[in-house]
Protein backbone atom coordinates (compact mmCIF):
# COMPACT_ATOMS: atom_id res chain seq x y z
CA UNK A 1 0.00 0.00 0.00
CA UNK A 2 1.11 3.62 -1.00
CA UNK A 3 0.24 6.95 0.97
CA UNK A 4 -0.54 9.78 -0.38
CA UNK A 5 -0.83 13.19 1.62
CA UNK A 6 -4.03 15.04 1.60
CA UNK A 7 -3.33 19.09 2.33
CA UNK A 8 -5.19 22.21 2.98
CA UNK A 9 -4.51 23.85 -0.44
CA UNK A 10 -4.05 27.54 -1.14
CA UNK A 11 -7.16 28.65 -3.00
CA UNK A 12 -5.29 31.87 -4.23
CA UNK A 13 -2.07 33.77 -3.74
CA UNK A 14 -3.39 36.01 -0.27
CA UNK A 15 -5.01 33.23 1.45
CA UNK A 16 -3.48 31.79 4.18
CA UNK A 17 -5.84 29.31 5.58
CA UNK A 18 -8.70 27.52 5.04
CA UNK A 19 -11.81 26.22 7.33
CA UNK A 20 -12.39 22.58 6.52
CA UNK A 21 -16.39 23.06 6.76
CA UNK A 22 -17.46 19.48 5.91
CA UNK A 23 -16.41 16.26 5.57
CA UNK A 24 -17.78 14.13 2.18
CA UNK A 25 -16.13 11.28 3.12
CA UNK A 26 -16.40 9.14 6.13
CA UNK A 27 -13.11 7.41 7.19
CA UNK A 28 -12.21 3.63 5.67
CA UNK A 29 -14.62 5.21 2.62
CA UNK A 30 -13.26 4.42 -0.64
CA UNK A 31 -12.83 7.78 -2.71
CA UNK A 32 -12.38 8.21 -6.96
CA UNK A 33 -9.22 10.12 -7.77
CA UNK A 34 -10.91 13.91 -8.26
CA UNK A 35 -14.08 12.78 -6.06
CA UNK A 36 -15.18 15.43 -4.29
CA UNK A 37 -13.66 14.59 -0.32
CA UNK A 38 -14.22 17.78 1.79
CA UNK A 39 -15.51 21.31 1.49
CA UNK A 40 -13.58 24.58 2.67
CA UNK A 41 -13.83 28.01 3.25
CA UNK A 42 -11.91 30.58 3.07
CA UNK A 43 -11.94 34.37 3.49
CA UNK A 44 -12.54 34.47 -0.16
CA UNK A 45 -14.42 31.72 -1.40
CA UNK A 46 -16.24 28.17 -0.24
CA UNK A 47 -15.08 25.00 -2.56
CA UNK A 48 -15.30 21.67 -2.86
CA UNK A 49 -11.73 19.83 -2.66
CA UNK A 50 -11.28 17.01 -4.79
CA UNK A 51 -9.11 13.62 -3.65
CA UNK A 52 -5.96 13.56 -5.14
CA UNK A 53 -6.11 10.21 -5.84
CA UNK A 54 -8.21 6.42 -5.76
CA UNK A 55 -7.87 4.61 -2.54
CA UNK A 56 -9.17 4.06 0.62
CA UNK A 57 -9.69 7.45 3.49
CA UNK A 58 -7.26 6.15 5.98
CA UNK A 59 -6.94 8.64 8.27
CA UNK A 60 -8.88 12.34 9.08
CA UNK A 61 -6.07 15.16 10.65
CA UNK A 62 -8.42 17.90 10.65
CA UNK A 63 -12.02 17.57 12.00
CA UNK A 64 -14.91 19.28 10.51
CA UNK A 65 -14.70 23.40 11.86
CA UNK A 66 -11.25 23.52 12.34
CA UNK A 67 -9.38 26.75 10.50
CA UNK A 68 -5.55 25.88 9.67
CA UNK A 69 -2.94 27.33 7.84
CA UNK A 70 -2.43 26.38 3.98
CA UNK A 71 -0.17 23.26 3.30
CA UNK A 72 -1.31 21.73 7.04
CA UNK A 73 -1.90 17.63 6.37
CA UNK A 74 -5.49 16.74 6.35
CA UNK A 75 -6.11 13.51 5.72
CA UNK A 76 -4.02 10.36 4.53
CA UNK A 77 -5.89 8.23 1.44
CA UNK A 78 -3.80 4.95 1.12
CA UNK A 79 -3.94 3.58 -2.35
CA UNK A 80 -2.36 0.73 -4.13
CA UNK A 81 1.40 -0.01 -3.81
CA UNK A 82 2.94 2.75 -6.24
CA UNK A 83 -0.07 4.25 -7.55
CA UNK A 84 -0.52 7.90 -7.39
CA UNK A 85 2.15 8.19 -4.65
CA UNK A 86 3.11 11.60 -6.53
CA UNK A 87 0.10 12.63 -7.29
CA UNK A 88 -0.84 16.81 -8.22
CA UNK A 89 -2.45 18.73 -5.93
CA UNK A 90 -6.64 18.95 -5.39
CA UNK A 91 -7.36 20.48 -8.72
CA UNK A 92 -9.37 23.67 -7.93
CA UNK A 93 -12.52 23.38 -10.16
CA UNK A 94 -12.10 24.34 -13.74
CA UNK A 95 -13.66 27.45 -15.47
CA UNK A 96 -16.85 25.77 -17.03
CA UNK A 97 -17.04 26.48 -20.76
CA UNK A 98 -19.69 28.62 -20.64
CA UNK A 99 -17.57 31.24 -19.35
CA UNK A 100 -15.09 31.06 -22.47
CA UNK A 101 -18.54 31.74 -24.51
CA UNK A 102 -17.38 34.12 -27.54
CA UNK A 103 -17.34 37.57 -26.47
CA UNK A 104 -16.79 40.95 -28.60
CA UNK A 105 -13.26 42.08 -29.35
CA UNK A 106 -10.76 42.60 -26.31
CA UNK A 107 -12.59 40.14 -24.25
CA UNK A 108 -10.13 38.10 -21.87
CA UNK A 109 -10.67 35.25 -19.98
CA UNK A 110 -9.82 34.36 -16.40
CA UNK A 111 -7.32 32.62 -15.47
CA UNK A 112 -7.51 29.90 -12.20
CA UNK A 113 -4.97 31.08 -9.75
CA UNK A 114 -2.11 28.07 -9.23
CA UNK A 115 -2.93 25.29 -6.14
CA UNK A 116 0.23 23.62 -3.87
CA UNK A 117 1.49 20.81 -4.46
CA UNK A 118 0.75 17.54 -2.81
CA UNK A 119 3.90 17.26 -0.96
CA UNK A 120 5.52 14.58 1.41
CA UNK A 121 4.42 14.56 5.15
CA UNK A 122 7.17 16.78 6.89
CA UNK A 123 6.56 14.80 10.03
CA UNK A 124 3.71 12.45 11.18
CA UNK A 125 0.66 14.63 11.56
CA UNK A 126 2.54 17.79 12.44
CA UNK A 127 0.46 21.06 10.74
CA UNK A 128 3.20 23.16 8.60
CA UNK A 129 3.40 26.62 10.28
CA UNK A 130 3.07 29.51 8.54
CA UNK A 131 6.58 30.54 7.89
CA UNK A 132 7.64 34.37 9.00
CA UNK A 133 10.24 36.46 8.84
CA UNK A 134 11.71 35.86 12.53
CA UNK A 135 12.78 38.93 14.53
CA UNK A 136 12.80 39.87 18.10
CA UNK A 137 10.36 41.51 19.92
CA UNK A 138 6.99 39.80 22.04
CA UNK A 139 5.50 36.93 21.02
CA UNK A 140 2.93 38.89 19.98
CA UNK A 141 5.17 41.34 17.66
CA UNK A 142 6.42 38.26 16.26
CA UNK A 143 3.35 36.59 15.36
CA UNK A 144 2.20 39.54 13.76
CA UNK A 145 5.02 40.44 11.40
CA UNK A 146 4.66 36.66 10.02
CA UNK A 147 3.25 37.47 6.50
CA UNK A 148 3.53 36.50 2.64
CA UNK A 149 6.09 38.34 0.35
CA UNK A 150 3.66 40.01 -0.96
CA UNK A 151 2.33 41.42 1.97
CA UNK A 152 6.06 42.62 3.03
CA UNK A 153 6.21 44.10 -0.44
CA UNK A 154 3.09 46.07 -0.44
CA UNK A 155 4.26 47.49 2.90
CA UNK A 156 7.33 48.04 1.72
CA UNK A 157 6.19 50.46 -1.03
CA UNK A 158 3.52 52.37 0.79
CA UNK A 159 5.64 52.53 3.77
CA UNK A 160 3.34 50.74 6.09
CA UNK A 161 4.82 49.05 9.21
CA UNK A 162 2.87 45.87 9.50
CA UNK A 163 2.87 45.12 13.25
CA UNK A 164 0.60 48.34 13.35
CA UNK A 165 -2.03 46.66 11.44
CA UNK A 166 -4.34 44.08 13.04
CA UNK A 167 -4.38 40.96 11.17
CA UNK A 168 -7.28 38.38 10.31
CA UNK A 169 -5.10 35.88 9.40
CA UNK A 170 -3.87 32.49 11.14
CA UNK A 171 -2.44 33.90 14.58
CA UNK A 172 -2.95 37.54 13.84
CA UNK A 173 -0.95 36.87 10.29
CA UNK A 174 -1.27 39.86 8.26
CA UNK A 175 -2.99 39.37 4.91
CA UNK A 176 -3.23 40.96 1.61
CA UNK A 177 -6.81 42.06 2.11
CA UNK A 178 -5.66 43.67 5.64
CA UNK A 179 -2.96 45.36 4.37
CA UNK A 180 -4.82 46.57 1.29
CA UNK A 181 -7.95 47.79 3.55
CA UNK A 182 -5.43 49.63 5.71
CA UNK A 183 -3.86 51.81 2.72
CA UNK A 184 -7.18 52.45 0.72
CA UNK A 185 -8.64 54.13 4.00
CA UNK A 186 -5.88 56.03 4.02
CA UNK A 187 -2.67 54.79 5.87
CA UNK A 188 -0.74 58.04 6.88
CA UNK A 189 3.24 58.20 6.29
CA UNK A 190 5.27 57.97 8.78
CA UNK A 191 7.04 61.42 9.92
CA UNK A 192 10.54 60.25 10.26
CA UNK A 193 12.46 57.32 8.89
CA UNK A 194 11.57 54.46 11.18
CA UNK A 195 8.93 56.21 12.89
CA UNK A 196 6.04 53.90 14.11
CA UNK A 197 2.41 54.89 12.55
CA UNK A 198 0.14 55.33 14.95
CA UNK A 199 -2.58 52.36 15.69
CA UNK A 200 -5.52 52.45 12.72
CA UNK A 201 -8.81 51.74 12.89
CA UNK A 202 -9.52 48.28 13.82
CA UNK A 203 -10.09 46.47 10.27
CA UNK A 204 -10.25 42.80 11.51
CA UNK A 205 -13.14 40.73 12.88
CA UNK A 206 -15.95 42.96 14.07
CA UNK A 207 -16.88 42.56 18.02
CA UNK A 208 -20.66 41.69 18.02
CA UNK A 209 -22.84 42.63 21.19
CA UNK A 210 -23.06 39.60 22.98
CA UNK A 211 -27.18 38.86 23.62
CA UNK A 212 -28.09 36.56 26.53
CA UNK A 213 -30.60 33.57 24.97
CA UNK A 214 -33.91 32.52 26.67
CA UNK A 215 -34.58 29.36 27.65
CA UNK A 216 -35.81 27.36 24.36
CA UNK A 217 -33.48 29.47 21.82
CA UNK A 218 -31.82 27.78 19.88
CA UNK A 219 -27.78 29.23 19.76
CA UNK A 220 -25.82 28.43 16.47
CA UNK A 221 -22.10 29.98 15.77
CA UNK A 222 -21.88 32.22 12.92
CA UNK A 223 -20.82 30.02 10.03
CA UNK A 224 -17.21 31.67 8.11
CA UNK A 225 -19.20 33.27 5.12
CA UNK A 226 -22.04 34.87 7.57
CA UNK A 227 -18.90 35.82 9.59
CA UNK A 228 -17.01 37.43 6.76
CA UNK A 229 -20.58 39.21 5.30
CA UNK A 230 -21.81 40.40 8.99
CA UNK A 231 -17.82 42.09 9.48
CA UNK A 232 -17.95 43.84 5.97
CA UNK A 233 -21.31 45.14 6.06
CA UNK A 234 -20.45 46.56 9.28
CA UNK A 235 -17.28 48.22 7.71
CA UNK A 236 -18.95 49.50 4.85
CA UNK A 237 -21.84 51.57 7.06
CA UNK A 238 -18.69 52.87 9.10
CA UNK A 239 -16.16 53.89 5.98
CA UNK A 240 -18.98 55.25 3.45
CA UNK A 241 -21.43 57.63 3.24
CA UNK A 242 -24.40 55.84 1.94
CA UNK A 243 -27.11 57.57 0.36
CA UNK A 244 -29.72 55.93 -2.30
CA UNK A 245 -31.64 56.70 -5.62
CA UNK A 246 -34.68 55.25 -6.96
CA UNK A 247 -35.68 55.40 -10.49
CA UNK A 248 -38.70 53.38 -12.09
CA UNK A 249 -37.92 51.74 -14.79
CA UNK A 250 -40.61 50.58 -17.71
CA UNK A 251 -39.43 47.43 -18.85
CA UNK A 252 -42.71 46.48 -21.43
CA UNK A 253 -39.58 47.06 -24.24
CA UNK A 254 -37.56 44.24 -23.03
CA UNK A 255 -40.07 42.03 -22.02
CA UNK A 256 -41.26 42.28 -25.48
CA UNK A 257 -37.60 41.54 -26.89
CA UNK A 258 -37.30 38.70 -24.21
CA UNK A 259 -40.32 36.86 -25.69
CA UNK A 260 -38.89 37.17 -29.13
CA UNK A 261 -35.49 35.86 -28.46
CA UNK A 262 -35.75 33.83 -25.51
CA UNK A 263 -36.65 30.73 -27.31
CA UNK A 264 -33.40 30.85 -29.36
CA UNK A 265 -31.19 31.75 -26.53
CA UNK A 266 -32.31 28.80 -25.16
CA UNK A 267 -31.79 26.53 -27.43
CA UNK A 268 -27.77 27.68 -27.17
CA UNK A 269 -28.54 27.15 -23.53
CA UNK A 270 -28.51 30.09 -22.27
CA UNK A 271 -31.29 31.83 -20.16
CA UNK A 272 -32.14 35.13 -21.28
CA UNK A 273 -33.05 37.23 -18.08
CA UNK A 274 -33.80 41.11 -17.32
CA UNK A 275 -30.70 40.67 -15.44
CA UNK A 276 -28.22 40.28 -18.45
CA UNK A 277 -30.34 43.31 -19.85
CA UNK A 278 -29.71 45.47 -17.14
CA UNK A 279 -26.32 43.98 -16.60
CA UNK A 280 -25.48 45.45 -20.10
CA UNK A 281 -26.97 48.81 -19.90
CA UNK A 282 -25.24 49.52 -16.10
CA UNK A 283 -21.74 48.19 -18.32
CA UNK A 284 -21.95 50.48 -20.84
CA UNK A 285 -22.77 53.26 -18.51
CA UNK A 286 -20.53 52.99 -16.83
CA UNK A 287 -17.77 53.88 -19.60
CA UNK A 288 -19.77 57.26 -19.35
CA UNK A 289 -19.76 57.66 -15.79
CA UNK A 290 -16.38 57.22 -14.21
CA UNK A 291 -16.88 58.19 -10.76
CA UNK A 292 -19.80 55.41 -10.31
CA UNK A 293 -16.89 52.87 -11.15
CA UNK A 294 -14.23 54.25 -8.59
CA UNK A 295 -12.61 53.80 -5.26
CA UNK A 296 -11.58 55.64 -2.94
CA UNK A 297 -8.22 55.54 -1.37
CA UNK A 298 -7.11 58.14 1.16
CA UNK A 299 -7.34 61.43 -0.01
CA UNK A 300 -7.88 59.85 -4.21
CA UNK A 301 -10.33 58.35 -6.34
CA UNK A 302 -9.25 55.50 -8.28
CA UNK A 303 -11.08 55.66 -11.28
CA UNK A 304 -11.24 51.77 -12.12
CA UNK A 305 -10.01 51.22 -16.29
CA UNK A 306 -11.85 47.61 -15.94
CA UNK A 307 -15.86 47.46 -15.70
CA UNK A 308 -15.87 44.30 -13.80
CA UNK A 309 -19.67 43.64 -12.74
CA UNK A 310 -20.28 41.69 -9.22
CA UNK A 311 -23.31 39.50 -9.40
CA UNK A 312 -24.89 39.35 -5.53
CA UNK A 313 -25.89 35.62 -5.36
CA UNK A 314 -28.25 34.31 -2.49
CA UNK A 315 -26.73 30.62 -1.09
CA UNK A 316 -29.03 28.49 1.30
CA UNK A 317 -25.99 29.22 3.69
CA UNK A 318 -24.97 32.85 2.92
CA UNK A 319 -24.29 35.38 0.37
CA UNK A 320 -21.65 36.01 -2.32
CA UNK A 321 -20.52 38.07 -4.99
CA UNK A 322 -18.70 36.59 -8.02
CA UNK A 323 -17.54 39.00 -10.84
CA UNK A 324 -17.80 39.34 -14.27
CA UNK A 325 -14.77 40.89 -15.61
CA UNK A 326 -14.96 43.25 -18.51
CA UNK A 327 -18.42 42.96 -18.95
CA UNK A 328 -18.38 46.30 -21.04
CA UNK A 329 -16.47 43.96 -23.53
CA UNK A 330 -19.54 40.90 -24.02
CA UNK A 331 -22.72 40.75 -25.80
CA UNK A 332 -26.41 40.38 -24.16
CA UNK A 333 -25.60 36.79 -24.84
CA UNK A 334 -22.02 36.59 -23.42
CA UNK A 335 -23.33 38.67 -20.50
CA UNK A 336 -26.23 35.82 -19.97
CA UNK A 337 -23.90 33.36 -20.28
CA UNK A 338 -21.63 34.78 -18.17
CA UNK A 339 -24.31 35.55 -15.65
CA UNK A 340 -26.01 31.90 -15.36
CA UNK A 341 -22.81 30.09 -14.56
CA UNK A 342 -20.71 31.75 -12.55
CA UNK A 343 -24.55 31.70 -10.37
CA UNK A 344 -24.68 28.11 -11.23
CA UNK A 345 -21.26 27.33 -9.88
CA UNK A 346 -21.24 29.82 -6.71
CA UNK A 347 -24.51 27.25 -5.62
CA UNK A 348 -22.47 23.93 -5.99
CA UNK A 349 -19.25 25.86 -4.69
CA UNK A 350 -17.19 25.29 -7.75
CA UNK A 351 -15.90 29.27 -7.72
CA UNK A 352 -12.43 29.94 -7.84
CA UNK A 353 -10.79 32.82 -5.95
CA UNK A 354 -10.14 35.27 -8.95
CA UNK A 355 -14.00 34.91 -9.56
CA UNK A 356 -14.89 36.86 -6.51
CA UNK A 357 -12.69 39.68 -6.61
CA UNK A 358 -11.32 42.74 -8.13
CA UNK A 359 -14.85 43.83 -8.79
CA UNK A 360 -15.46 47.97 -9.48
CA UNK A 361 -19.71 47.66 -9.46
CA UNK A 362 -21.91 45.13 -8.11
CA UNK A 363 -25.89 44.78 -8.51
CA UNK A 364 -27.98 42.89 -6.38
CA UNK A 365 -31.48 41.34 -7.51
CA UNK A 366 -33.89 41.22 -4.23
CA UNK A 367 -36.68 41.22 -7.07
CA UNK A 368 -36.40 37.80 -7.54
CA UNK A 369 -37.87 37.11 -4.34
CA UNK A 370 -40.41 39.62 -4.83
CA UNK A 371 -39.37 42.55 -2.76
CA UNK A 372 -40.66 46.02 -4.61
CA UNK A 373 -37.23 48.45 -3.95
CA UNK A 374 -34.41 48.25 -1.25
CA UNK A 375 -31.36 50.17 -0.34
CA UNK A 376 -28.18 48.16 -0.21
CA UNK A 377 -24.96 48.76 1.22
CA UNK A 378 -21.93 49.25 -0.65
CA UNK A 379 -19.17 46.62 -1.49
CA UNK A 380 -16.22 47.89 -0.47
CA UNK A 381 -14.09 49.64 -1.85
CA UNK A 382 -16.61 50.15 -4.67
CA UNK A 383 -19.01 52.96 -4.39
CA UNK A 384 -22.12 52.35 -5.28
CA UNK A 385 -24.00 49.11 -5.49
CA UNK A 386 -27.30 48.97 -7.72
CA UNK A 387 -30.45 47.29 -6.20
CA UNK A 388 -33.24 45.77 -8.40
CA UNK A 389 -36.40 45.28 -7.12
CA UNK A 390 -39.09 42.90 -8.82
CA UNK A 391 -40.62 43.45 -12.57
CA UNK A 392 -44.31 43.10 -12.73
CA UNK A 393 -47.38 44.33 -14.73
CA UNK A 394 -48.67 47.28 -12.95
CA UNK A 395 -50.73 50.18 -14.29
CA UNK A 396 -49.05 53.40 -15.54
CA UNK A 397 -50.18 56.28 -17.02
CA UNK A 398 -49.30 56.65 -20.57
CA UNK A 399 -49.25 59.57 -23.13
CA UNK A 400 -50.84 59.03 -26.39
CA UNK A 401 -49.26 60.64 -29.40
CA UNK A 402 -52.37 62.55 -29.79
CA UNK A 403 -51.14 64.70 -26.60
CA UNK A 404 -53.87 62.78 -24.35
CA UNK A 405 -53.19 60.21 -21.07
CA UNK A 406 -54.57 57.05 -20.69
CA UNK A 407 -54.19 54.15 -18.10
CA UNK A 408 -51.80 51.04 -19.60
CA UNK A 409 -50.44 47.86 -18.13
CA UNK A 410 -46.77 47.97 -18.38
CA UNK A 411 -43.79 45.86 -17.00
CA UNK A 412 -43.07 48.23 -14.47
CA UNK A 413 -39.90 47.34 -11.88
CA UNK A 414 -37.75 50.00 -9.20
CA UNK A 415 -33.81 50.53 -9.70
CA UNK A 416 -31.88 51.62 -6.59
CA UNK A 417 -28.77 53.11 -6.26
CA UNK A 418 -26.66 53.23 -3.01
CA UNK A 419 -23.69 55.35 -3.18
CA UNK A 420 -20.94 56.76 -1.62
CA UNK A 421 -21.22 60.30 -1.08
CA UNK A 422 -17.44 61.16 -0.51
CA UNK A 423 -17.25 61.09 -3.97
CA UNK A 424 -20.29 60.72 -5.92
CA UNK A 425 -22.97 63.58 -5.62
CA UNK A 426 -26.19 63.28 -6.07
CA UNK A 427 -26.15 64.46 -9.47
CA UNK A 428 -23.71 61.94 -10.73
CA UNK A 429 -25.91 59.06 -9.82
CA UNK A 430 -28.88 60.46 -11.06
CA UNK A 431 -27.22 61.26 -14.37
CA UNK A 432 -26.40 57.78 -14.84
CA UNK A 433 -29.41 55.79 -13.34
CA UNK A 434 -31.28 58.32 -15.98
CA UNK A 435 -28.89 56.92 -18.72
CA UNK A 436 -29.77 53.53 -17.63
CA UNK A 437 -33.43 53.92 -17.13
CA UNK A 438 -33.52 55.11 -20.99
CA UNK A 439 -31.35 53.02 -22.44
CA UNK A 440 -33.31 50.35 -20.61
CA UNK A 441 -37.10 51.86 -22.12
CA UNK A 442 -35.46 52.22 -25.75
CA UNK A 443 -33.33 49.07 -25.82
CA UNK A 444 -32.11 48.53 -29.37
CA UNK A 445 -32.72 45.18 -31.21
CA UNK A 446 -30.26 45.14 -32.87
CA UNK A 447 -27.68 44.60 -29.47
CA UNK A 448 -29.71 41.45 -29.01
Amino acid sequence: MARVDVLMPQMGESIAEGTLSKWLKKLGDEVKRDEPLFEISTDKVDAEIPAPSAGVLAEIKVQEGQTVPVQTLVAVIETEKGAAATAASPAVPPVAAAQRAPAAPGGTAVSPPSTSPILPRPSPSSPVPPKGDGGGGTAEERLRRKSTPLVRKIAAEHQVDISTIPGTGFAGRVTKQDILGFIERGAPAPTAPGSRLPTPAPTGPVQHPVVEPWPGDRVEPFSKIRKITADHMIMSRRTSAHVTSFFEVDYSRVAELRRKHKAAYAERGVNLTYLAFIVQTCAENLRTHPVVNAAVSGDNIIYRRDVNIGIAVALDWGLIVPVVKRADELSLGGLARAINDLGERARTKKLLPDEIQRGTFTITNPGVFGSYAGAPIINQPQVAILGVGAIEKRPKVVTLPDGTDTIAIRTMGLLSMSYDHRVVDGADADRFLADVKRALEDFPEGAI
